[in-house]
């Protein structure tokens, strides 16, 4: 697509039941390869993976969401991508929108795209819990207030990154937990990037992932902290390494090869 290597990766944990449905939508016309990271599941994804044709890495032990995130984007650039996206192969977000939210990476339009389940009317109606659209609402509106932005929602699992954006960031200070979705987004704001968003289905049924109202009371509190944080170091009133020029950020390897 505009000449740019198209890499999707998938951060994966026990998805063996959705992993091929998801691999199916994948619009193999624009999309040069596809890695999915294993964080130790305890099913056969990796397997299932592996004999689909993806390029696979698994860790040894559960991380977590943000970490295996990390691992995501760094095996991603190491591949030479130029976009990379990022779908969760549960099949709760629909892959055939990667070509939409590529294009907008590509027209260099956009360093960050986000496939918004708020714009429109998808998400209640795909299945998504009352509480968790509610939290959503909330959360956004706090988000946009205190980081003086503007975005339908910044919860989404359905992203697209530059290869800039990644290499700019400093995404390995963020935490290894589900808030790390939120923390490169308001890293994102906080370095001035530019972030895009389109409408994007979901469908919520059994073997779509998702956290439990305990763990979504831990990340909406995470978000909360993510904020005061981002302001508190704009305002110099204290000192974070996410939102630190020196924070650590993935290295390009000078000696790797792209791939052409």
């Amino acid at each position: 697509m505009h000449g740019k290597r198209i890499v999707v990766v998938m951060p994966a944990f026990n998805a063996e039941k959705t992993l091929l449905a998801t691999y199916d939508d994948v619009p193999k016309d624009i999309v040069d390869q596809i890695i999915l990271v294993d964080d130790a599941s305890s099913d056969a994804t990796a397997q299932i993976a592996k004999k689909l044709g993806l390029l696979v890495f698994v860790h040894d032990h559960n991380l977590g969401y943000g970490a295996n995130q990390k691992t995501c984007y760094a095996k991603a650039l190491e591949a030479g991508a130029d976009v990379v996206v990022m779908t969760h192969p549960d099949y709760q977000y629909t892959p055939k929108l990667i070509t939409a939210l590529a294009a907008m990476i590509t027209s260099g339009e956009f360093d960050i795209a986000l496939g918004s389940r708020i714009l429109g009317v998808g998400a209640l109606a795909g299945g998504m819990p009352l509480y968790k659209y509610l939290s959503n609402r909330f959360l956004t509106f706090v988000q946009n207030v205190f980081l003086n932005h503007k975005l339908s929602e910044y919860h989404t699992g359905f992203r697209a990154f530059s290869r800039e954006a990644l290499l700019r960031l400093p995404i390995l200070e963020n935490s290894d937990d589900f808030v790390f979705d939120n923390e490169i987004l308001a890293q994102a704001i906080y370095f001035g990037l530019r972030i895009g968003e389109v409408s994007c289905p979901t469908k919520y049924f059994p073997e779509a992932s998702s956290i439990s109202f305990k763990r979504s009371v831990k990340y909406g509190l995470g978000v909360l902290w993510t904020c005061i944080r981002f302001v508190l170091h704009k305002w110099r009133l204290a000192r974070f390494r996410l939102f630190a020029a020196d924070g650590r950020r993935i290295v390009e390897k000078s000696s790797a090869q792209r791939p052409s």
